[in-house]
């Protein structure tokens, strides 16, 4: 359709508005383009995963494992204090925040990969903002983590786990999940484009990954860690991801700081982790 006679060749129909609305219309599309470019590199990542879905058949043996035999046996020997809750009970949400973690915080290998691919280039010179880059990579982590949340489930409710099933917290769950694993693996990302070669990535992963789940209460309470220890399991994000879960996955369960503290952690956590991955993105192809 013409724009009327006058209109300059090719004038898009914003012209035809006045300029209070044409702001307004340009403010409007700046977060649905974000969220288009976010998505979009959401819905690129799954296609990678659906390519390999062994990947997640892998994965799942390590919670298994923990599930079967480390809570199997310290359940029996009642080694650690659990107050009135079953240890079992008390560790298959932690060992589901484990699995997110473990998934996430290896992620940022992908982008060293993609560069040596000549992917990453490609990625940079595209209209998306930086921000939408890894904010879309970080979400695709938890894509993976609601996969090893079904087997988390599964096994958990088999071994008699308690396990709430009702619909607002199983959508807790799913935030919980997604939001931790964003975490973790933006953080990842940051790892990555500071040592830019595979081999540095995965010796500090290796150093990173146990004590930031040692130093939570994945696997026992706070109350009973020595007194540094506590302070730095408050100050991970592990620690309040695995009270979520510990609150919404089992029926009766309650938070230890709250379900909204817990929920603002991780994302504001979130948010600074994207801020400065997305300032330190283009550095991995220096």
């Amino acid at each position: 359709m013409s724009n009327g006679p006058g209109a300059p060749h090719g004038a898009s129909a914003e012209g035809q508005f006045s300029y209070p609305v044409q702001a307004a219309l340009r403010r409007l599309a700046v977060p649905l383009l974000f969220a288009q470019d976010t998505a979009t590199i959401v819905d690129v990542e799954i296609r990678k995963l659906r390519h390999d879905p062994v990947e997640l058949l892998t994965r799942a043996v390590q919670p298994v494992l923990w599930l079967l035999v480390f809570g199997k046996v310290i359940a029996h020997a009642r080694a650690i204090p659990t107050g009135d809750l079953p240890y079992l009970d008390f560790l298959a949400p932690g060992i589901l925040a484990q699995s997110t973690l473990f998934v996430a915080i290896f992620y940022g290998i992908a982008v060293i990969w993609e560069r040596d691919l000549g992917v990453l280039n490609k990625f940079l010179v595209s209209p998306a903002s930086r921000a939408s880059l890894v904010l879309g990579k970080a979400l695709s982590a938890g894509v993976r983590a609601l996969a090893q949340a079904a087997i988390v489930y599964l096994i958990a409710a088999a071994l008699g786990v308690n396990l709430a099933f009702a619909l607002a917290p199983l959508a807790g769950v799913v935030v919980a999940l997604v939001l931790g694993a964003a975490v973790f693996a933006t953080f990842s990302l940051i790892i990555a484009c500071l040592v830019k070669t595979r081999e540095r990535f995965m010796g500090i992963g290796q150093i990173l990954t146990m004590p930031l789940f040692f130093a939570s209460n994945a696997i026992y309470p706070i109350a009973i860690m020595p007194t540094a220890l506590q302070w730095l399991a408050k100050a991970n994000p592990l620690t309040y991801q695995t009270d979520i879960l510990r609150t919404l996955m089992l029926q009766g369960g309650t938070s230890a700081f709250g379900l909204p503290l817990d929920f603002a952690v991780l994302t504001g956590t979130l948010l600074v982790l994207v801020a400065v991955a997305a300032h330190l993105y283009p550095r991995v192809v220096l």
